[in-house]
This record gives C-alpha cells, sequence and structure tokens, in this order.
C-alpha cells in the first residue's frame, strides 16, 4: 500500500524544501509527494523542480487546472492521486510529522479515515491565534459531544482518507480549507470507520497563512449544523 501526500502550494518558494526534510525523516511509510501549484509562474514550482530528485521518495509539482484558490487544489490533487490512501498536508510545516506512520497502521487496520487530532489527550496548539484557536476547539469538542463523531478535531486539514472512499463522497465545498470538515462529516454519516490519533500543530514562523477565518467561518458553520442534523434524523 502507499500513500499520495498531497500539498497544496502558494508562493512558498524555498520555504517549502523545509517540509521535504520533514517528510524524508520521519515519515517511513511507502510514500510519493505531489505539490500542486495553481500557476507556472508561482516561485514553488522552481522550488520543486530543482530538488525533486535528491529525496529517498517519488516528488513532483503539478499544476492545478481546476481554478485558482486551495480549495480547488485540494480537489485537483484528490483526483490527480491514485495510490490507496491519500494524505493532505499543508506546505508551512505546522503539523508535525511523526504521526503519519501511525496513521498508515490505522489504514491498514481497516480504518477509512484517520484524523490528526490537537484537542484529544495527547494532542497539542501550539500559538495559534486566540480566536482561530478557540473558536476551532470549541467546534471539535462540541460536535464530538453532539454527534458522536468520532473524532475531536473535526476542522483539522490533517486526515489521511482512503481513496476508495473518497470517490463515493460528492465534495460541494467552494471556500477553503472546510472541504476537510465536509469530507468528515460526510463520511461519518455514510458509516465509513473513522478514527483519530493525537497530533501536534503549531503556527507557522515563515511565510504569511492563507486561511481566512471570517470569510470561511460561515462554511464551517453550515458543515457543523449539516452533521448535527444528519445525526438527529437517523435518531428520530
Amino acid at each position: 500500500m502507499m500513500i499520495d501526500i498531497i500539498v497544496p502550494a502558494y508562493k512558498e518558494g524555498n520555504n517549502i524544501l523545509r517540509l521535504f526534510s520533514e517528510i524524508e525523516e520521519e515519515i517511513k511509510s511507502p510514500h510519493r509527494v505531489t505539490v500542486v501549484c495553481d500557476m507556472t509562474d508561482d516561485p514553488t514550482v522552481d522550488a520543486v523542480e530543482k530538488v525533486k530528485n535528491d529525496y529517498n521518495f517519488p516528488l513532483n509539482v503539478v499544476i492545478n487546472t481546476y481554478g485558482r484558490g486551495v480549495i480547488n487544489a485540494i480537489k485537483f490533487g484528490i483526483d490527480y492521486a491514485s495510490a490507496e490512501y491519500i494524505l493532505i498536508m499543508m506546505a508551512d510545516c505546522s503539523d508535525k510529522l511523526n504521526v503519519v506512520d501511525e496513521m498508515f497502521q490505522k489504514m491498514e487496520k481497516g480504518f477509512d479515515l484517520v484524523c490528526g487530532s490537537r484537542y484529544m489527550s495527547g494532542g497539542k496548539q501550539i500559538n495559534s491565534p486566540f480566536l482561530k484557536g478557540f473558536l476551532s476547539r470549541m467546534a471539535g469538542l462540541s460536535l464530538h459531544w453532539l454527534s458522536r463523531i468520532p473524532t475531536h478535531d473535526v476542522t483539522n486539514s490533517f486526515k489521511m482518507y482512503r481513496k476508495d472512499m473518497l470517490r463515493n463522497i460528492k465534495i460541494e465545498s467552494n471556500g477553503g480549507f472546510e472541504i476537510g470538515m465536509e469530507m468528515t462529516v460526510k463520511a461519518y454519516v455514510a458509516g465509513y470507520k473513522i478514527t483519530e490519533i493525537p497530533s501536534v500543530w503549531i503556527e507557522r514562523d515563515v511565510g504569511k497563512s492563507n486561511f481566512k477565518l471570517w470569510s470561511w467561518l460561515p462554511r464551517y458553520l453550515y458543515w457543523y449544523f449539516w452533521c448535527c442534523y444528519k445525526k438527529l434524523k437517523k435518531i428520530i
């Protein structure tokens, strides 16, 4: 079995080389890496092309043809991937990668989705802006208790998916990182096997975050209440 690691990237340039070094150091499971950029003139493209033969894993950069923005880059990457498992990973090195092999082992045991969880016992979120961290934590913990979804961190983008499962999920999101929440709640409502492992997330210290809290918040709320409604409907 193989992991396709999908990395949406926008103007990361040489910053992304740090991520490749962490992947090489931390991940022992079979994997390959695909960086998805929106434009051929993004400096990330040249940075990847120069080093793509320097690592012990296959590394490639592709141009997203679905339209600009992180959500289209993620959609393109999912469709481009052909491995049994897909791991969505940000280019900013915020997620600690020492848990990826454990995620892989969980998938090998039959799970369809393994969520990195900052809010379960053993997980951490470090240096996050207060409001962003507070809203994310409250959403994850409350949805876990209200709907019994088997993760405390539904908003986290750091997740490993079974490719066959994603083929059966229609993605409707058109904003940004809420796509990870949509795929998770839809997988849960459809009855797929989901688990979580504690993960550590650290606010990026190089470059600028592309997370747009206020414009994306309504979309996160939509999928929050969608999940609650679907589970309540099943109970009634």
